[in-house]
């Protein structure tokens, strides 16, 4: 073979493969094509359903997140506060049973049929969750002021229950803690627990709440405190000059039961106080 027929044919084999080649690439185009628009396809089949759970929702579950994220905020921020003077483990046992306490509120607002809004907490002051209806009389006022305390002595007394069980001196102080929280609740001086319940029953324990409130003031120069008792002042004026018709007509014995209870539950959070293991 020449020269010539050589490089003739060298030519011949390269142009083969070449057209061989193309014709390993065209069909893939459509291929590639055809994923890009079955992602497309996709996408779009997504954000339809999207929308169409957003349309059937109508926003509730926004609404929903709006007032679980004010709770959660103010929760971390309180946190926050109380980590710089206790630390982290003590802060965040600590707002839990303060949640745990509004939340028995919350659910006895909701069994008495009383609209409540979300707990907000306040760093060093507690938290509330705001009572957006009026109780029918002083006895479901004091239903709904008692199941705070009730449910949150509960969890306080599991929590140093378990402390003393296990041994643990960060369980054993929380639980105390908590004690400590509902006992203060507990006095008869609104707007406290106490003074709410207190009013089902007798008002004179009202006196007896500021005696032993200022009796406190004075020695803890607490300004948390003096801004309770003056609230409760202002409380007491209105309720006793504009007395709400039937309010506080309770028979005897519903009295003697609240009282019974309120009673009860003092005794056995000052009883628990002791327990240190």
């Amino acid at each position: 073979m020449t020269a010539a027929g050589d490089a003739e044919g060298r030519t011949r084999e390269v142009e083969n493969l070449r057209a061989v080649y193309q014709s390993l690439q065209q069909p893939q185009a459509p291929v590639e094509a055809r994923s890009g628009q079955a992602k497309k396809v996709a996408a779009g089949a997504a954000g339809a359903g999207l929308l169409f759970v957003l349309g059937k929702a109508k926003f509730l579950g926004l609404l929903a997140g709006v007032l679980k994220f004010k709770t959660l905020a103010t929760m971390l921020i309180s946190i926050g506060a109380y980590a710089i003077e206790w630390g982290w483990l003590f802060a965040l046992g600590f707002v839990l049973l303060i949640f745990v306490h509004e939340m028995g509120h919350a659910v006895a607002m909701r069994i008495e049929g009383i609209p409540a809004g979300p707990p907000v907490f306040i760093p060093f002051v507690g938290a509330f969750v705001a009572m957006q209806g009026q109780p029918r009389d002083a006895a479901v006022e004091a239903r709904v002021a008692m199941a705070g305390p009730v449910v949150g002595s509960l969890a306080a007394w599991a929590v140093l229950g378990a402390g003393l069980e296990l041994e643990q001196r960060l369980l054993v102080a929380l639980g105390h803690t908590g004690i400590l929280l509902n006992l203060f609740n507990l006095v008869p001086v609104p707007p406290l627990d106490g003074g709410r319940i207190a009013g089902a029953f007798t008002r004179t324990y009202w006196l007896i709440g500021y005696a032993v409130g200022i009796t406190a003031l004075l020695v803890t120069g607490s300004p948390i405190l003096l801004l309770v008792l003056v609230v409760g002042l202002f409380m007491l004026v209105r309720r006793w000059r504009d007395p709400m018709p039937g309010y506080d007509s309770l028979p005897r014995r519903q009295r003697t039961l609240i009282a019974l209870a309120y009673a009860a539950l003092v005794i056995g959070l000052v009883g628990t106080l002791s327990l240190h293991g």
